[in-house]
């Protein structure tokens, strides 16, 4: 009981329990796109930001080549604004409804969410540097 009382604090000091990040990218399907991004079925004319951070979202492929090398961009990315943005993974060979609701056509497609603010969209594998950039001027501003 001890160390499940322990395991809770910890989770909640460290803001994954309150807000679901840890520090990595997190991978996630259509249910949780709605769930934690945005409704697009009950709100399609309306964006309405699920989250309590600001986020990306990287729709990318498998098979993409820009997207593999962009993968562990992100991963430092994730670990280094932890407590400030949340970056989220689709995969659109699993989630084609998904992409197909956003127009996706090149890969990878960043979506970047600002808190309050209409989110911004890039296409291609960006550099850490612009994508750092990015993130300073668009979410965190």
């Amino acid at each position: 009981m001890k160390k499940i009382l322990l395991l809770i604090v910890s989770v909640f000091m460290t803001g994954s329990l309150v807000y679901g990040q840890t520090g990595k990218v997190i991978h996630i399907n259509q249910s949780e796109f709605i769930e934690k991004v945005y409704d697009y079925k009950k709100n399609p004319d309306k964006w309405v930001y699920e989250g309590s951070k600001p986020a990306i979202v990287d729709f990318y492929a498998d098979w993409c080549g820009p997207c593999r090398r962009l993968s562990p961009v992100l991963e430092k990315l994730a670990e280094k604004y932890k407590d400030k943005i949340v970056i989220y993974k689709v995969n659109t060979d699993k989630e084609r409804e998904l992409a197909a609701a956003f127009g996706i056509t090149s890969l990878p497609t960043l979506v970047f969410i600002p808190l309050g603010d209409t989110p911004q969209v890039s296409q291609g594998a960006l550099p850490q540097e612009v994508l750092e950039k990015g993130i300073e001027e668009v979410l965190l501003k």
